[in-house]
């Protein structure tokens, strides 16, 4: 950390926290004046009178140091227009008028005290102190953050009421028709009852169940044909389970040892050939 001059003893309050402030910025961004003077555009004797306390900085240096220290620049230029009103009260104001990044000219001029009201004093009005606690509207979000979580929460309650009622109206729906299931099914038509009459004509063999028909059956299909091919499966040694009409796993099982048995295709389907090796 650089070592500073002590301030002038009647240097203003506001002035002083200005020039602290600058010096603070200084040493964190560990700038020298050589680098102040390139980096800003005014000289290092400018900036030593600054960081002295001996003159007030421009406004335009201030922004110039906040930029390149990366800082925010509003509570420094609030310092300095406060600072601008009672810089040198007690004593001459002598004010150097810094030279033009685009020029090295330095103009002096002194000015005394009550009757020369600075340049820069109709800028600094009162409301422009306020800058500072511009800056308190951000805690302001929080009241728009409770409305939107309130408004979710509130969508959300919405949402599951309208869920559990959907639920409920399903249940109710849903209810009388599995009570009323159960008549229907006790009153539901018999499995009909199939009985294998085997016999062979002309050199086929038949169960005299589907009248000696040859259609394709697979696995989920019911009727005749299925109690036909039943009887004949049990007729050549393998059983298909129940004569019931019904393609089941057992049947299909029995479908296709048989068809293994016999050198078939093993898909588990009665088609042409199958049929012809029952029959045969």
């Amino acid at each position: 950390m650089s070592r500073y001059k002590a301030l002038p003893a009647e240097l203003d309050p506001c002035a002083r926290q200005l020039v602290e402030r600058l010096r603070q910025l200084k040493d964190h961004g560990e700038l020298t004046m050589r680098h102040l003077a390139a980096k800003t555009g005014y000289s290092a004797k400018s900036w030593e009178r600054y960081l002295g306390g001996t003159s007030l900085p421009p406004r335009e240096a201030l922004e110039a140091l906040a930029r390149i220290t990366g800082a925010d620049p509003v509570p420094l230029i609030a310092l300095h227009e406060i600072a601008a009103d009672t810089w040198g009260s007690g004593r001459a104001r002598t004010a150097v008028a810094e030279p033009h990044p685009t020029t090295g000219k330095q103009e002096q001029v002194t000015l005394t005290g009550p009757t020369t009201p600075r340049a820069t004093k109709p800028r600094a009005t009162k409301p422009r102190a306020t800058t500072p606690p511009a800056k308190a509207p951000a805690p302001g979000r929080f009241p728009h953050i409770h409305i939107a979580l309130t408004a979710g929460v509130v969508a959300l309650a919405v949402a599951l009421l309208a869920a559990l009622l959907l639920v409920l109206r399903l249940d109710e729906d849903i209810t009388p028709a599995a009570v009323a299931a159960p008549p229907s099914t006790a009153a539901a038509s018999p499995s009909p009852s199939y009985t294998c009459r085997i016999s062979r004509t002309d050199g086929r063999w038949s169960a005299g169940i589907n009248e000696g028909r040859n259609d394709e059956i697979v696995y989920g299909a019911t009727g005749a044909d299925v109690a036909e091919a039943q009887c004949l499966l049990r007729r050549a040694g393998i059983s298909p389970g129940g004569i019931d009409g019904m393609f089941g796993p057992l049947t299909l099982r029995a479908v296709k040892t048989f068809q293994q048995r016999e050198g078939l295709v093993v898909d588990g389907m009665l088609g042409p050939r199958s049929w012809k090796a029952l029959r045969g």
